[in-house]
Formats: C-alpha cells, structure tokens, sequence
C-alpha cells in the first residue's frame, strides 16, 4: 500500500483552469496573481478572484451590450470610442461609476442647453394655425 488514498493507481486527468470551473472568460489565476503581487492584504482567499473576475466580466460584457446597440443605432458594425462614450454617458449607473474617466476621442453626448433654444411664443402658434 502506497497510503495515497483510493486515487492511488488512477493518473491524473487534463487540468482544468479555475476559470473554466467557475463558468467564466475572464483569467481567475491571473487576477489571483494580481490579488497577491498588489499586496492588497496579507492572505487572500480562494473566492476573492473568482469573485472579482465574475464582476468584471459583468461590467464588460454590459458595456459591450450597451456600446454595441449604439453602434447599431448609429449603422455601424464596429464599436468605437464615440459608441463607449454614449453607452455609458447615457446610462446612469455605468455613468456614476466612470464619472471621473476620460474616453479617448469619445466626445461629448449631444446637448443643447434649453435657455440657448428659442422662445414659442402663442401668438405665433396661433396665428400660423389660423392660415391654414
């Protein structure tokens, strides 16, 4: 007897990433390695970077949802700058988060200033409803 338990004779199969156990696209081990090399904290569990990987990839993929269908309204087949800026300008939540970010040729949401717009008067509607 070997003492090795009942896995004794049986070799071990393909390894598998943490990444691809957790169900996710994101690098578990590399923002594991990020976790430790930061110095964040002493120790650092073994959930804190699937958990951390989980999140970004959520936060990436709904900013990719949201640039992508502004890229569509726009008849465009590829995301830009411009489509990141107004996904997430035009979203309140993503817009809280990155308020303080610059995006690099993003531009700026189209806006007009209401006192800038000029005055409807009633006389005028009026009178242009009685010409017709």
């Amino acid at each position: 007897m070997s003492g090795r338990g009942k896995a004794a004779g049986k070799a071990k199969g393909k390894a598998t990433s943490r990444s691809s156990k957790a169900g996710l696209q994101f690098p578990v081990g590399r923002l594991a390695r990020y976790l430790k090399k930061g110095r964040y904290a002493e120790r650092i569990g073994a959930g804190a970077p699937v958990y951390l990987a989980a999140v970004l990839e959520y936060l990436a993929a709904e900013l990719l949802e949201l640039a992508g269908n502004a890229a569509r309204d726009n008849k465009k087949n590829r995301i830009i700058p411009r489509h990141i800026q107004l996904a997430v300008r035009n979203d309140e939540e993503l817009s809280k988060l990155l308020g303080n970010v610059t995006i690099a040729s993003g531009g700026v949401l189209p806006n007009i200033h209401t006192t800038l717009l000029p005055a409807k008067s009633k006389a005028k509607i009026g009178s242009v409803s009685q010409e017709f």
